[in-house]
């Protein structure tokens, strides 16, 4: 079954000047709201990595949660949250990454990821690919494999697939 996605980008909702002058935010909130379009978006990210054999699921902090949970669960895969720096309550590890528009941390707990594990990395939006290279180092530096990168939303002009070069990657829409 091949899931249609092109309705999905009616409930995307663009920002203007967020979150600073001449940023156009691509807000998923009202994706995410609507049970029909959170089910294609959920659908057409499990079909697109079907048959790849995951162990675990990643999500991106934040908006990443809401999406990898439930395709870990499609999947039969576990679920390892990737956080902000000092969001963990125990031993981490943390990987320093750019943003369009700062830098920032990420850490996973140590033992979130064994030794020759199959993970799937699963966010929102890629823009300039900061995040999501960050997650790939921190999967690595585990010991396990990326095996792919899955987004809705890519922004295609801030080039963020270079940052993945090597890498599987999937986008449901590209702006």
């Amino acid at each position: 079954m091949v899931v249609d996605v092109a309705g999905i980008s009616g409930f995307i909702r663009e920002i203007p000047d967020y979150p600073k002058q001449g940023v156009v935010f691509r807000d998923l909130t009202p994706l995410f709201g609507d049970a029909a379009a959170f089910a294609r978006t959920i659908d057409a990210l499990v079909e697109r990595f079907s048959g790849l054999g995951v162990d675990r699921v990643i999500g991106i902090e934040a908006r990443g949660f809401i999406l990898a949970a439930p395709v870990a669960y499609r999947m039969g895969a576990g679920f390892v949250p990737v956080r902000k720096a000092g969001k963990l309550p125990w031993a981490v590890a943390r990987e320093e990454f750019d943003l369009e528009y700062g830098s920032d941390k990420l850490e996973i707990h140590r033992d979130a990821l064994r030794p020759d594990e199959r993970v799937l990395i699963i966010d929102d939006v890629l823009a300039t690919g900061g995040t999501a290279a960050a997650t790939a180092r921190l999967v690595e530096a585990l010991g396990a494999s990326v095996a792919a990168l899955g987004v809705v939303l890519e922004l295609e002009f801030l080039q963020g697939r270079d940052r993945l070069a090597g890498h599987r990657l999937e986008s449901l829409l590209v702006y």
